[in-house]
Parts: C-alpha cells; sequence; structure tokens
C-alpha cells in the first residue's frame, strides 16, 4: 500500500507540482543566450519535447520501482527517478524563460510510460534493465540531435541538454552493469517507433 500511495504522490507531483531541482541548472556559462522569435519558437519546441521525455521518465522508474521485489535495484531505479526530477526542473524553468509551455498531453504520455514500466517490470529484473538500458540509449541519441538542432546561439538550452545527454547515458550503463539482458530488435524498433510519434506530436502540442 505504501508503494502504490508513493507511486500516485509521484504522478501527481510530475504532472501538477512545480519541481524542485537538487542540482543547479546548467547554464551557458559566460555565453549569454540572446534569440530572435524564429529561434524561441525553435528552441522551445525542443524543450518541450525534453520535458516529455522527463515526464515519462518519472513515471517509468516509477513503476519499474514499484514492480521489482530487489531493493538494491529498487534503490537504483529510485536515484535514478531523482536524477530525472532534476531535469524536469531545468527543462520547466527553461519552457518558461523561453515563454513557453509543457506539452498538453502531459498526463496521457504518464499514462502510457507507466504502463510500459509495469509490463516492463513484470516481465522480471534483467527485462525491466533492458528497457532501460535501450530507453536511455534511444533518449541519449535524440538529445545529442537536439544539440544538433538547437539555435547555435541559445547556449542555456544546449548546455542542459548536454547535461542531460551524458546523465541518460550514464544510467543506461548502470542498468547494464546491473544485469540488463539485450532486448529482441523488434521491440527496439517498437520503441524507436513509439518515441517518434510522442516526439512529433509533443513538439506542437
Amino acid at each position: 500500500m505504501d508503494s502504490l500511495l508513493n507511486a500516485a504522490d509521484s504522478a501527481l507531483r510530475t504532472l501538477f507540482a512545480r519541481p524542485h531541482a537538487t542540482q543547479a541548472c546548467p547554464t551557458g556559462a559566460d555565453q549569454i543566450t540572446r534569440l530572435d522569435a524564429a529561434e524561441s519558437r525553435s528552441s522551445a519546441g525542443l524543450m518541450r519535447v525534453n520535458h516529455v521525455g522527463e515526464v515519462c521518465a518519472q513515471a517509468l522508474y516509477t513503476a519499474q520501482a514499484l514492480t521489482t521485489r530487489n531493493p538494491v535495484l529498487r534503490a537504483q531505479f529510485t536515484r535514478a527517478c531523482a536524477e530525472e526530477t532534476d531535469h524536469l526542473a531545468w527543462t520547466a524553468e527553461r519552457l518558461s524563460a523561453l515563454h513557453s509551455r509543457p506539452s498538453l498531453l502531459n498526463p496521457l504520455w504518464y499514462a502510457g510510460a507507466f504502463g510500459l514500466g509495469l509490463l516492463a517490470g513484470r516481465l522480471g529484473d534483467k527485462v525491466s534493465l533492458g528497457f532501460v538500458v535501450e530507453t536511455e540509449v534511444q533518449v541519449g541519441a535524440h538529445l545529442q540531435s537536439h544539440l544538433d538542432r538547437l539555435p547555435t546561439s541559445d547556449h542555456d538550452s544546449r548546455a542542459i541538454v548536454a547535461q542531460m545527454r551524458d546523465d541518460e547515458l550514464r544510467h543506461a550503463q548502470d542498468a547494464q552493469d546491473a544485469g540488463a539482458m539485450e532486448l529482441p530488435r523488434p521491440v527496439k524498433d517498437l520503441m524507436r517507433a513509439a518515441a517518434k510519434v510522442m516526439t512529433t506530436v509533443a513538439q506542437r502540442v
């Protein structure tokens, strides 16, 4: 019952509360970000997608922590979820600075990701960890593509995305070290296709 209450609390905080980071938001250091209207819209769309990714990360890790019976693994999922909360706060802060908003479909994204996390967890820890590895590798590649697409003058967004990319790839390595199995190619392709749909929609809605 406590686990279920914690999961419900996590969902409510992710979707309706202002996230608070434990680490300072990365910035462009001494570089000043100056964007015209078109560049601001472009950056906002990409950062909205990244914010959705962090909403999904909260759901995935919460569901996987809920389903595992391994206390060490549960602690690992919980730590990763806390780090993803920093990312959630950073992307929300950057969206606000760009005078934009999160995706209107965040409750839908959260519910879908939570369901996937539950399914992965029910299939066993090795599968659950394999799901983390593939998810985080795909997210790392996606964030790298955003670094290629963000306006070169948007130093603040680029600093956030670069730090997120490094953290996500570290989460993938942590899951690999914990005993993840490699997912079948069709599953990886399906995950990639689902992510494509989500990112395309979230950039606009």
